[in-house]
C-alpha cells in the first residue's frame, strides 16, 4: 500500500481550514478512509502565526520512516519545521534580460565609442595647443616689423 501525506480539505465555503492526513495514494482527497490525522492547517491565518501550520512531529517522523510520501505543500511544511530537507529552488530562466552574445555586443560598442571620445577630445587638446602655440609667434613678428619700420 503506497502511503502519502496529504491535505484533506474542511471548513466552509470560502474559509478553507485543512487536515494533514495519512491516507492511500488511491483514495480521494476527503473519501474519509485516512490512516491518521497528523497535523491541522487553516490557510486564513497570518503566515507568522504559529498556529498556521500545526504538526504532530513524532508521528510525521514515524510515518516517513514507514515510507509515506509526503505532497508539495505538505514537504514545505515539513521542511519549515526542519523534518525534512528543503528541495532546492531551481534556477529559473531569464528571458526578459539579454543574452551574454548582446550584452559582449553592447559591451565593445560602448568601449570604441569611449575610445573615439578619448581620441576626439585628445585631438582638441592638440588643436587649442597648438593655436596657443602660433598666436604668440604672430605677436612676434607683427612686433618685430612695428620695430623695423
Amino acid at each position: 500500500m503506497a502511503t502519502v501525506i496529504r491535505l484533506a480539505r474542511f471548513g466552509a465555503k470560502k474559509r478553507p481550514y485543512y487536515h494533514v492526513v495519512v491516507t492511500d495514494s488511491r483514495n480521494a482527497r476527503n473519501s474519509g478512509n485516512i490512516l491518521e490525522v497528523i497535523g491541522k492547517y487553516d490557510p486564513m491565518l497570518p503566515r507568522d502565526d504559529a498556529k498556521r501550520v500545526v504538526l504532530k512531529v513524532d508521528e510525521v517522523k514515524a510515518w516517513l520512516a514507514k515510507g509515506a510520501k509526503p505532497s508539495d505543500r505538505v514537504y514545505r511544511f515539513l521542511a519549515n519545521a526542519g523534518l525534512v530537507e528543503a528541495r532546492k529552488v531551481p534556477n529559473q530562466t531569464k528571458k526578459n534580460q539579454q543574452s551574454e552574445k548582446t550584452l559582449m555586443k553592447i559591451k565593445d560598442k560602448q568601449e570604441k565609442l569611449a575610445k573615439i571620445a578619448e581620441e576626439k577630445a585628445a585631438a582638441e587638446a592638440a588643436a587649442k595647443a597648438e593655436t596657443a602655440e602660433e598666436a604668440p609667434v604672430a605677436e612676434e613678428t607683427s612686433t618685430s616689423e612695428a620695430v623695423a619700420e
